[in-house]
């Protein structure tokens, strides 16, 4: 798991750039929160690269932006971002990365099984990060119930986050045989 082939690292770090450069794609909508592209890159990186190469690439994203880099969303980086109150929906991209990965291995890359691995990690990131949000809130400006912080931190993005999975799905469904063929050689972005 820890070893990477050249072209393994090669594959990692251009998730790791798809990932950043979608961080910084701020969509606006009619209410007042604007959403990005990062669950979609999430999601499409760990299904085209795989269990390894796209557990690396998010974990490589993470420590980039925690070394200061801005990666993440509005061209932020550095600890107080991850140690913020929204940091844990960052940290819980490596849940989704996890389940969007493992299916792969004895399931492949069937539409159905791409949404509902891709739904679960997500869903695991809002559980993870909405539960962060309520402890650093707390800690910093007081309790909040978990329907205000979920009113907040979820609610807005349930819909645009949909439509990024069906996104990252379909686009799986179209680049992985490319990808697959790319990289060969090494499995970087074979099955898992």
């Amino acid at each position: 798991m820890f070893r990477l082939s050249v072209r393994e690292i090669t594959a990692a770090a251009l998730g790791i750039a798809l990932i950043s450069v979608c961080s910084w794609i701020s969509v606006p909508t009619p209410v007042t929160v604007p959403f990005t592209l990062q669950t979609f890159a999430v999601c499409l990186t760990a299904a085209l690269l795989g269990l390894k190469c796209g557990l690396w690439a998010v974990a490589g994203y993470i420590l980039l932006g925690a070394a200061g880099l801005p990666v993440f969303s509005g061209f932020r980086g550095g600890p107080g971002v991850l140690l913020g109150p929204t940091g844990g929906y960052i940290v819980g991209f490596l849940f989704t990365a996890l389940c969007v990965g493992l299916p792969l291995r004895r399931f492949g890359r069937k539409l159905p099984m791409l949404a509902a691995s891709m739904a679960l990690g997500v869903l695991l990131c809002y559980a993870f990060g909405t539960a962060w949000f309520m402890a650093v809130y707390a800690r910093n400006t007081g309790p909040v119930s978990l329907g205000t912080a979920l009113s907040w931190c979820v609610l807005p993005y349930l819909i645009p986050d949909g439509v990024k999975i069906l996104l990252a799905a379909l686009l799986t469904r179209r680049l992985a045989p490319v990808l697959t063929h790319v990289f060969r050689t090494s499995g970087a972005a074979g099955r898992g």
